[in-house]
């Protein structure tokens, strides 16, 4: 089966990022295939590349750029929902004038269109969040 994913929630909110990650690994160990992660509303905060929780806490962004690696697993951040919470790729940096880049390895910049997309092409569509 293809699943697409969306995940709403700050990663320090709320479980349901969290949940979205075990329930991919799951999918992808039982053979499943996971076409697309959406990162929408706060859930863009797992993109953060300067995030950086305590020792003891578990590592959000780093375990969904592993993820990425390791299984080829598209993630893709809301372009809307980043502007508004300050989060930028290098080329959106540019064009506004700043000058980092906060998005995570293995997460991209894109619009609405790639999670219409994602419904289009998944066989199962599934919000956390």
């Amino acid at each position: 089966m293809k699943f697409a994913i969306q995940v709403n929630a700050s990663p320090y909110q709320s479980n349901a990022g969290y949940s979205a990650y075990q329930f991919i690994n799951a999918a992808l160990a039982a053979g499943h295939e996971v076409f697309r992660v959406f990162f929408y509303h706060d859930g863009i905060y797992h993109a953060f590349k300067y995030a950086t929780p305590p020792d003891d806490e578990l590592q959000f962004t780093a375990q969904w750029s592993e993820l990425a690696r390791l299984h080829q697993v598209d993630l893709v951040v809301c372009i809307s929902a980043a502007q508004r919470r300050g989060l930028l790729c290098s080329d959106e940096a540019k064009r506004q004038g700043k000058q980092d880049n906060d998005l995570a390895e293995g997460f991209r910049i894109s619009g609405l269109g790639q999670l219409v997309e994602a419904t289009l092409e998944a066989d199962r569509f599934i919000v956390f969040g």
